[in-house]
């Protein structure tokens, strides 16, 4: 499913959070899909409910799963939750592009990196 680094400076809830809006976010998993209990991912990934508990009131605040009292939790809207973080990334981007023109970088300059950028992925 994903991975958690123990030895990591990173706090485990963290890691589980962000392999979690990963996974959502990319499509992996489904709008409404259903995710593993509490207890359960406890139980595969060997690490305290708490922990994971941690993780997903701050999933579900930042809407990446809901909870269905009684039913379970489930994997929010992805098309939204992509749409939100392409306007996030959008605005950093609004940032560091006045950030490098602010310093003399040339538009075109700044097209010819992205095009470098494509033809390496």
């Amino acid at each position: 499913m994903f991975n958690l680094s123990f030895r990591s400076p990173r706090p485990i809830y963290e890691q589980i959070t962000e392999n979690y809006r990963r996974l959502i976010t990319s499509g992996a998993i489904s709008s409404g899909e259903k995710i593993p209990s509490v207890r359960e991912l406890a139980s595969r990934l060997a690490v305290n409910p708490n922990t994971i508990q941690k993780a997903y009131r701050e999933l579900e605040a930042g809407g990446y799963i809901c909870t269905v009292p009684g039913k379970g939790c489930y994997a929010g809207n992805t098309d939204e939750l992509r749409h939100k973080k392409v306007d996030t990334l959008y605005s950093q981007l609004d940032i560091l592009v006045l950030d490098f023109l602010s310093h003399g970088v040339t538009r075109e300059e700044l097209k010819s990196h992205i095009d470098q950028i494509k033809e390496a992925s």
